[in-house]
């Protein structure tokens, strides 16, 4: 049972109560483009009470938030720091280049914690099978690819150093797997049995797949992504070479948490991770305090053909030992250059992407 036919589950937030912002007064226009319609989507500063549409922001944003929100201006240095402190639970914007991490392998090897083994060229070896050994069948078995890192050892240290930039601009720390945090959901929690209508399991070998991506990480062979800065999609994922169809991406990560806990929260990337039968039990990833690349792969447009047709990735939530795991596979082959996409609801159209590019 390969990854094509699992079941798709959104990228989501937890539901929030719907936010009107009171518009009437007709005064009221967006700093950006001076019009005062679509008052649903138009926001006000909560330092200084201008207006904002959240598609006429930098890089957008997918809806109004539930809390406090602050423009550029009441966010920069020289406003208080009780403003400073009030914005920090809305969702964060880079309104401007971000500072890029140093391209020292010293620096990068320790943001990373990788820890360098002689052992990993072996195993990568002994996973490969000599083409005379393969048995061609009717029903040919998809299986999971491991990603193809770059030759080039600088360029490794490039696309590390992206994802660094971006991790570091958004107030992130980097990690490879899900955490259990005291006062949040316990691992034990996690349990793929409670999945409302089952989930599949993933096949013993797509394991040993994704476990030796787990070790080429480790030890510093790394996918080829680079994390670049869009003024509009703000930080987005593109191939930095050929990606061939079925190859895993990265497994989506972050402080697992109940989603009834995070009913109320304004965090704009958290992902289903169990969809229980008792909505009590349902848990949800939340990345924004420890996050890999996943964080940063932006969304389809759902409601346009062309948004559609940028889908290159397909999200899929699988059973691995008894736990609950999110990963994103290629979907077709991609050519370097080219971003990476996915959608963002499934099948539930909840999370909304009718502004995204």
């Amino acid at each position: 049972m390969g990854a094509a036919t699992g079941q798709l589950r959104r990228r989501t937030r937890a539901r929030t109560p719907p936010v009107v912002v009171d518009v009437d007064d007709d005064d009221v226009r967006c700093e950006a483009c001076g019009s005062g319609e679509a008052g649903a989507e138009l926001m006000l500063c909560d330092g200084c009470d201008r207006g904002y549409h959240i598609f006429c922001l930098r890089p957008i944003l997918p809806r109004v938030p539930a809390g406090d929100w602050f423009c550029a201006a009441c966010r920069s240095p020289s406003k208080s720091s009780s403003k400073s402190s009030a914005s920090s639970s809305s969702p964060q914007i880079i309104n401007k280049q971000p500072k890029q991490f140093p391209l020292i392998q010293t620096k990068i090897v320790d943001f990373f914690k990788i820890q360098r083994s002689p052992d990993l060229a072996e195993v990568k070896k002994r996973k490969r099978k000599p083409s005379g050994a393969l048995v061609v069948s009717k029903k040919k078995k998809r299986k999971l690819l491991p990603f193809n890192p770059s030759e080039d050892p600088a360029q490794r240290l490039r696309q590390m150093a992206s994802l660094a930039t971006a991790l570091t601009a958004t107030g992130a720390v980097f990690s490879n797997d899900l955490t259990y945090v005291p006062g949040m959901a316990p691992r034990s929690a996690n349990r793929a049995a409670l999945e409302s209508g089952g989930m599949q399991v993933l096949p013993k070998e797509d394991v040993e797949t994704l476990s030796l991506c787990k070790r080429m990480m480790e030890q510093g062979e790394w996918p080829p992504l680079l994390v670049v800065y869009d003024p509009v999609e703000g930080f987005t994922v593109e191939a930095d070479r050929f990606i061939k169809d079925l190859t895993i991406i990265t497994e989506y990560v972050g402080d697992v948490d109940f989603l009834r806990s995070r009913e109320h929260d304004d965090g704009d990337s958290m992902m289903t991770l169990l969809s229980a039968s008792s909505k009590a039990r349902s848990l949800v990833i939340c990345p924004d305090k420890r996050s890999n690349i996943a964080r940063f792969i932006n969304g389809i447009n759902n409601h346009t053909p062309e948004g559609r047709k940028k889908q290159n990735l397909k999200c899929v939530r699988y059973d691995v030992g008894g736990e609950c795991r999110v990963l994103l596979v290629a979907n077709r082959d991609i050519p370097k250059g080219e971003r990476l996409y996915y959608d963002y609801n499934g099948s539930e159209h909840e999370y909304p992407t009718h502004h995204f590019v």
